[in-house]
């Protein structure tokens, strides 16, 4: 018997019953399933849900970075930048299975930035936050180090820094399932239809995409709808005595990006200054391409048509082509996604002038409400952080509900089991690769790595009590077995093939049209066995 999906609305009698809670998440984004994941954490009772998959959105469409931001030194955001600095080797360290360092190139243009600019904005980057994993940054001659091979022969200098690379997507999925872990209930495909806001408590209606509704009370609402977050607060909310609960504006801003086949061999990434002050990423990604953006583009209408304009594929390829020897061009790119990010609107013209810095708006006019405006993913635990602590304040808690993430691992991401004792969490994952190839030598090299990277000690759960290829089911698709797919749908909210394939696990990318379809085909089956059972 097919075990049901975690999340789903239970079709047993009695499922429309009221249920009471702690606290109301909506929306299952980074900033979601991490504030879910921090006051579960504290022994409160949570329930989030999510009108559509975990992360589908904004929090699996990012550049999928770890970092400062170095760009935004030049917009004096000194606190975001040093707040987003402290969290990079506390993220490192809670997941070193999904999250590594990347060292980063820039070519210098001098018709872009002058050097000592450069210098200056590194210098600050180096020492606004204390470094124990990353290394410092360095200049480079690109005429005679390999990474000025791909790279046009103007380009004779340039400048290395560090920052670190995430799976954004497996980023949201391992806070929701700490949270679970740690008490809270994750509604997937469950919209908050309504809100209604009295006193003491809100009493909302989650439905199903099937239909299916449940009522809520819950003590206080957070809502960290990302780019619904206005439209929440003006829709579905509904307030008790008519005090508003809308007093910020959201600007959404689209950013695209482009995959292409690998335009270089080495593991670094590029930053490259384009003429309208803009700057743009190449990095490495799922081994045989090149991931390149962001475009910044303002969006009007609704988030979910969000889609990569034939405008915005020509703008990266030309800026890339400014670069690189080998020119980048739109009939190159095998894949790309946008996102829209939810940023505070403070009238600015430039959508790159936006601060990229989060806003925790309190409201304890009646029912406690806490919304979240704004944010990006490096200080999505520091967010979740400062927001269980003020609902514990709203919720007269605080003095017995503790700060604990710091120092806590993320699902798959304690090695210790498997390396002893931890050191680097780079090194650290190699040698967990090592250990996992030791215990299972019947798992080839590329799945062995491919496994630790997605599960990190997790892993022994995906391959069951498998001994053998054979043990791990049907290869569904090539590198893809049934074990695995029974996993993500068993344990991580997958019920399609596109949560599997471009979220879960990215293989997308690797597979042809009909090998996708043939997942498809595996999940929908796998569907209708479940409802059957």
């Amino acid at each position: 018997m097919t075990e049901p999906q975690p999340g789903a609305l239970p079709s047993r009698p009695g499922a429309q019953d009221a249920q009471a809670c702690d606290v109301l998440v909506v929306g299952g984004g980074i900033n979601g399933a991490g504030i879910a994941r921090d006051l579960a954490g504290r022994g409160m009772s949570v329930i989030l849900a999510e009108q559509d998959d975990l992360g589908a959105h904004t929090s699996s469409s990012s550049t999928k970075l770890i970092h400062g931001g170095l760009r935004y030194l030049e917009y004096y955001e000194f606190s975001l930048v040093r707040k987003a600095l402290l969290e990079r080797e506390v993220l490192l360290r809670s997941a070193p299975h999904i999250i590594w360092p990347l060292r980063f190139v820039m070519p210098h243009d001098p018709s872009m930035r002058p050097a000592w600019m450069i210098r200056l904005g590194l210098f600050l980057y180096d020492h606004l936050a204390r470094r124990e994993v990353l290394p410092g940054s360095t200049g480079v001659n690109l005429r005679s180090h390999p990474l000025g091979a791909p790279l046009q022969e103007r380009f004779t200098r340039g400048f290395v820094y560090s920052d670190g690379w995430v799976d954004d997507a497996r980023l949201v999925v391992l806070n929701a399932l700490d949270a679970q872990a740690r008490g809270a209930q994750i509604f997937t495909r469950t919209r908050c239809t309504a809100a209604q806001r009295s006193a003491q408590v809100w009493t909302a209606t989650l439905r199903s995409v099937g239909g299916r509704e449940r009522t809520i009370t819950a003590r206080a609402l957070v809502n960290a709808a990302g780019p619904w977050a206005e439209a929440f607060l003006r829709g579905e909310a509904r307030a008790a005595h008519g005090e508003a609960l809308v007093t910020k504006s959201l600007r959404l801003v689209k950013g695209s990006h482009i995959v292409v086949p690998r335009c270089f061999e080495h593991d670094h990434a590029y930053i490259f200054q384009n003429p309208d002050k803009r700057i743009i990423f190449a990095i490495p990604y799922e081994e045989r391409f090149t991931l390149i953006g962001t475009t910044e583009v303002e969006l009007h209408g609704d988030p979910r048509d969000a889609s990569v304009g034939d405008d915005e594929v020509a703008y990266l390829c030309e800026q890339a082509s400014r670069y690189f020897t080998r020119p980048v061009k739109p009939a190159d790119v095998v894949w790309s996604f946008a996102g829209v990010r939810p940023l505070l609107d403070d009238a600015s013209g430039d959508p790159s002038a936006v601060t990229r810095d989060y806003m925790l708006e309190s409201n304890t006019e009646a029912a406690p409400l806490l919304s979240v405006w704004g944010g990006k993913i490096t200080t999505f635990r520091k967010l979740a952080e400062e927001a269980a602590d003020e609902i514990g304040r709203m919720l007269g808690e605080s003095a017995s509900r503790r700060a604990w993430t710091k120092g806590a691992s993320l699902p798959g991401g304690d090695l210790s089991a498997w390396i002893g004792q931890p050191h680097r969490p780079d090194t650290d994952f190699e040698r967990f690769v090592i250990a996992v190839r030791s215990r299972h030598p019947w798992l080839d090299a590329p799945l062995a790595r491919r496994l630790a990277r997605a599960y990190g000690s997790r892993i022994a759960q995906v391959l069951g009590g498998a001994s053998s290829r054979a043990g791990l089911g049907e290869e569904v698709a090539p590198g893809l077995f049934e074990a695995e797919l029974n996993y993500l749908r068993r344990e991580e909210w997958a019920c399609t093939a596109e949560d599997v394939l471009w979220r879960r696990t990215r293989r997308g990318l690797h597979l042809s049209e009909i090998q996708r379809q043939r997942v498809a085909d595996w999940m929908n089956q796998a569907d209708e066995q479940r409802k059957v059972a």
